[in-house]
């Protein structure tokens, strides 16, 4: 997929003991969810009738606010994977989309060349190891519905004020965990308190960007076209706007203040608890298949 949005289900990373009382509160396991966060105490029949937006949670505001409050204590933290994530500027003609993402092991790579090889492969630290995904802080929770069903599982994205070198395009980002031990230590809910887990939620500078086709203003268009460059200032015809590669909100005419932009996601899957965030990122990466047999029912 290479453009996602709020309701479309992608793949998160959380601790195995969410699913196992007797898994080590280390253990990772990839899984799926529905990006919109329906809080256990919901009363209403189906999670489409939640009256606010809940695709993306201000860190300012998550111990306050209830619907973030009682999932984030409880320890409910999960990593949200995605190749990137797109925003969009304001300019007197219209919104100009970006696709931000982290810095891969070449620049000679594109994006969503997965395959690419280094110029020297002799060198082993410029060898082409495969595409680094983001790795976005979330909040979980699981929600039952009141007549009886199957439990839903659903996440948020926290937000946080933009890193000076992407705050031209737009004054929010996502939390972005950067490097396994950040990852480790959100997840790890029994070893890091949440006192100590909220200080990993700041803003990053470790994130390069390139503007793309207006194509990704609408979730319909979904082709590799949509992470493509451009040259700004050149128009090109036909182009309606979508998304990229990886998970993204719904773009709007008056987006509000707490909404981030579109992401996209290649959805993975296969889950088998791990260890370590690498062997799981590694199955995201590269395999495909169906859900693992113990992941929630989202």
């Amino acid at each position: 997929c290479f453009n996602r949005g709020p309701r479309s289900r992608g793949p998160v990373l959380l601790s195995g003991r969410h699913l196992r009382q007797d898994a080590d509160s280390s253990e990772q396991v990839l899984t799926t969810m529905r990006w919109g966060l329906i809080p256990s105490w919901f009363k209403k029949d189906d999670p489409s009738k939640m009256p606010f937006n809940t695709s993306n949670c201000r860190s300012d505001t998550m111990l306050t606010k209830s619907s973030y409050k009682g999932p984030l204590l409880q320890g409910k933290r999960c990593v949200v994977l995605a190749d990137g994530f797109y925003e969009w500027q304001q300019q007197d003609g219209g919104k100009q989309p970006y696709f931000i993402y982290f810095p891969q092991t070449t620049n000679e790579t594109v994006p969503g060349d997965k395959t690419g090889a280094c110029a020297d492969e002799t060198e082993e630290e410029d060898e082409w190891k495969g595409w680094r995904p983001l790795t976005m802080a979330g909040i979980f929770d699981c929600w039952e519905p009141p007549g009886g069903g199957d439990a839903l599982y659903t996440y948020t994205i926290i937000t946080v004020d933009a890193s000076k070198d992407v705050s031209f395009i737009h004054h929010r980002m996502p939390a972005i965990l950067d490097g396994e031990e950040a990852v480790r230590k959100w997840l790890d809910f029994a070893e890091v308190p949440t006192q100590e887990a909220v200080k990993l939620i700041q803003p990053t500078e470790n994130v390069v960007f390139h503007p793309v086709s207006t194509i990704v203003n609408s979730v319909r268009n979904d082709s590799p076209e949509c992470l493509a460059p451009i040259e700004l200032g050149v128009r090109k015809v036909g182009a309606q706007g979508g998304l990229g590669r990886r998970l993204s909100p719904e773009a709007s005419p008056k987006k509000q203040e707490n909404e981030v932009p579109r992401w996209t996601s290649q959805f993975i899957p296969k889950a088998s608890p791990k260890k370590t965030s690498a062997g799981v990122l590694q199955q995201w990466l590269g395999r495909t298949g169906e859900p693992a047999s113990k992941r929630p029912k989202v």
